[in-house]
């Protein structure tokens, strides 16, 4: 989202995501901005689970129901937290960079399907001072 870039500070992205079923090989969020890699955190949807990149499963049964997403990224403590309709499912280790911000939609990875869609509504990017 422009004009929300950040280097510091606690950062909290929120929105209500759908991905319909069929889509899959795809990225729907990503903090971007790290270290060595491009990203600090991306969530992938590989049929019907919703991934920590192509890792472990952080929601199964994903497609075709409205969901609401939390992700928190304490640049200090170098963590990012992932919630689920309010319920903690990720806690992982931050990746460093000077500057993030979050992108959401959808983004082609491996093994991609030909039809992709992601659906988001209610998007609010908040800031811990």
């Amino acid at each position: 989202m422009a004009g929300y870039d950040y280097s510091s500070g606690v950062w909290q992205f929120e929105g209500h995501g759908y991905v319909p079923s069929g889509t899959t090989g795809v990225s729907i969020m990503q903090v971007f901005g790290a270290g060595e890699t491009a990203t600090t955190l991306m969530l992938h949807v590989y049929n019907g689970a919703l991934r920590y990149y192509d890792r472990q499963v952080v929601e199964d049964d994903i497609y075709d129901r409205w969901f609401r997403l939390n992700v928190v990224h304490d640049v200090k403590a170098s963590t990012v937290t992932v919630y689920i309709d309010g319920k903690q499912k990720l806690h992982v280790n931050g990746r460093g960079g000077d500057s993030h911000y979050f992108k959401f939609g959808v983004y082609a990875q491996n093994h991609d399907s030909s039809c992709m869609e992601s659906r988001w509504k209610g998007i609010r990017i908040l800031k811990k001072d």
